[in-house]
Formats: C-alpha cells, sequence, structure tokens
C-alpha cells in the first residue's frame, strides 16, 4: 500500500528514463545516502568505521567493476586481484615520484593504469570464451603477482616488497582520521556507482548485455564484438584499479603484492555470485555479505557458547565460521541462484502487491 505508484505520472521523457521513477524508491534512496554522510559518521565507532564499513565499500566498488564485466558482459575474469595491484601500485608511483601529485589524481591515474593492463589481457577474448578466457585472465593475476615482486623499480626498490603512504589530504583536508577515510571511500563508491548505473542503462551497456546473451546474434544485428567486449574489459578494469588504489592508500596504508594475490580475485567472484549477477545494487549485497558476516559470527559464536556454559577457543570459532559461511553460500546459492538481489527485487514486488492479491 505504501509502495505503489498510483498517480506517479511520467510526462516526459527524462521523466520516464530516471534511474529511480517511483516516488517512493527516490525518498528511500535519499534516506540512505543521508544517513550514510551524516548519521554514521556521527554515531559509528572507529572500529565500525575502520574495519567494517571502510573496507566494505571498497571491495563494493570493486566488485561492482567486476559485476560490470562478468554480469553484464559475460566476460569471466579471475584476474581481478591483479588488476587492483596494479591500480594500487600505479597510484603509489604516480604519488611518490610526481611532486605535488593530489591522492585523487593519483588514485584515477592508477585506475587509468589498470585499464590499459585490463584491455591487454582482455584481447584474448576475442577469440576466446568460457573457462579458456577464465584461465587466461588468471594468467594475468600471475602475472602481475610475479611483476610486482621481481621488478624493483615498482615498489621503489623497496627491499622487502612493501611499500606505505602517508599525508593524504584532498584540498588541504587531511584523510587520517577513521571518519575522514569513510567519507572519503564513501564518496568514491557513490560516484562510480552512479557512473555504473548510467553506463548500464546507456548503448554501451546494451551491447554489453547483448554480447552476454548472444554474441553471434549481438554481432549479426550490428554490434561489434571487440568494441564491446573490450570496453567493458576497460570499464571494469578502470573500476577495480580504483578500487585497488584505495585499498592500499586509505584501508591498509602500507602493503605488499600478496595483499592483492588469487584470494582476491576469487573472493570478489564469489561476491558477485552472491549479491547478484548483472545488478548494481547486487555487487554491495554480495560485499556485504562477504565482509559483514563472517565479523558477525565471530563475534556472536563466543557470546552463545558463553550462554550454554561451553568454552569455545579461538581457533575452534574460526573454523566453525568458516563452516557456518560456506554453508551459508551454498544454501543461497540454491534457495536463490539469482542472488541476494533478486530477493530484494522480490520483496519489492510483494510490496507493491500488498494487501491486495494481484
Amino acid at each position: 500500500m505504501l509502495y505503489r505508484e498510483n498517480g506517479q505520472f511520467k510526462v516526459s521523457y527524462s521523466a520516464d528514463q530516471q534511474i529511480f521513477p517511483i516516488l517512493q524508491d527516490r525518498v528511500v534512496i535519499g534516506l540512505l545516502l543521508a544517513a550514510a554522510f551524516v548519521a554514521v559518521p556521527l554515531l559509528a565507532s572507529d572500529y565500525l568505521l575502520r574495519a567494517i564499513l571502510t573496507p566494505f565499500l571498497i571491495l563494493a566498488l570493486a566488485a561492482l567493476g567486476l559485476n560490470l564485466l562478468v554480469g553484464y558482459c559475460g566476460q569471466i575474469s579471475l584476474g581481478t586481484g591483479g588488476f587492483m595491484a596494479v591500480g594500487a601500485y600505479a597510484a603509489y608511483n604516480f604519488f611518490i615520484r610526481i611532486d605535488g601529485m593530489p591522492a585523487v589524481a593519483a588514485i584515477l591515474l592508477g585506475g587509468v593504469c589498470a585499464t590499459v593492463v585490463g584491455v591487454l589481457f582482455g584481447v584474448p577474448s576475442l577469440r576466446i570464451k568460457g573457462l579458456y578466457l577464465a584461465v587466461a585472465t588468471l594468467a594475468a593475476q600471475f602475472f602481475v603477482d610475479w611483476a610486482f615482486l621481481r621488478i624493483a623499480w615498482l615498489s621503489n626498490d623497496s627491499t622487502s616488497g612493501s611499500v606505505a603512504v602517508s599525508g593524504l589530504n584532498v584540498f588541504g583536508l587531511p584523510i587520517e582520521s577513521p571518519v575522514s577515510k569513510y567519507l572519503f571511500v564513501l564518496g568514491f563508491a557513490v560516484v562510480f556507482a552512479l557512473v555504473a548505473k548510467n553506463l548500464v542503462r546507456s548503448h554501451i551497456g546494451r551491447e554489453w548485455m547483448a554480447m552476454r546473451d548472444m554474441d553471434i546474434a549481438a554481432s549479426v544485428i550490428g554490434i561489434r564484438p571487440v568494441y564491446a567486449k573490450l570496453t567493458a574489459f576497460a570499464v571494469s578494469s578502470f573500476f577495480v584499479g580504483v578500487a585497488g588504489a584505495l585499498w592500499g592508500f586509505v584501508y591498509l596504508g602500507s602493503w605488499e603484492s600478496a595483499a592483492f594475490n588469487v584470494d582476491r580475485s576469487f573472493q570478489l567472484l564469489f561476491m558477485i555470485i552472491i549479491g547478484g549477477l548483472g545488478s548494481i545494487m547486487g555487487s554491495f549485497f554480495g560485499a556485504a555479505f562477504i565482509v559483514i558476516l563472517p565479523i558477525v559470527l565471530d563475534q556472536l559464536l563466543p557470546a552463545l557458547g558463553q550462554l550454554v556454559s561451553l568454552h569455545i577457543d579461538t581457533a575452534t570459532v574460526a573454523h566453525i565460521v568458516l563452516m557456518i559461511y560456506g554453508a551459508l553460500i551454498v544454501f543461497f546459492l540454491i534457495v536463490e541462484p539469482h542472488g541476494l538481489a533478486r530477493l530484494w527485487s522480490i520483496g519489492k514486488e510483494k510490496l507493491r502487491l500488498w494487501p491486495f492479491p494481484h
């Protein structure tokens, strides 16, 4: 009853094509943004901001970039962690080698460098697909790991292979406190989510989805596979590279190539599968599931053990968390293989019908 669009008429093309055509959606999104930008910085603790919300937003941004490639264009990639590493190390080199380089510009340039590498390793997608393409992109992961470990210039001749950044600021405002880091990352996440939403609604997004559904039919109707696939790799790698730069600059502060290993690539792939392929919102749902759920279980299990007078040591808790975590992933994929975003869509459809049966 509260989620009906009766009387909300579209009198112009722009009104019909807006991102949130229903007034209730615009109100909810406005309230969520207000809470994220105002209420959370005022009420959340430093631990919540530093250890949960900041990594959640960065990984959601990386998952969003991967979803553009896998979910919207249908090109499987297992080298996402490597593209994150390219963005992080490229941004680091721009930041330390160019005097006065702004942090935002260095992060965006890191995304540009990741775009170049992503397009280079996306070229095999013009001839191969499926598991063969997955193996080709996995080669990018191992090549990047080797490059940042063996080529000393990329890490500013660091003997340990680790690099560090400090003194971040935006327009003279330091990015040091947990609140400032959270707001900095939140700004990137909101802007890039808006860009991604508009991209998938444009002719480029329609070309990606045509290639995903049936590439031969798409080429028959005039869509160029070279342009569609390489633009998907380019945009996806840019998003992922920016997320990698944010991961290194804002969340870690100091890092080495192991921070972007193949486990990170699989983690991001699991995010979009669980959250929902081909869904902007699903990228955030998947990131929340992967990042927040283990932390909640890690805190909840010892509390439950105390209630039943059962001592559970740390190692046991870690193993139980992994078991429950894996079981929930399998459960969600069985119940709704289209991801958590589909459950969200079903809930909205039920609200539009409630309380009437049809």
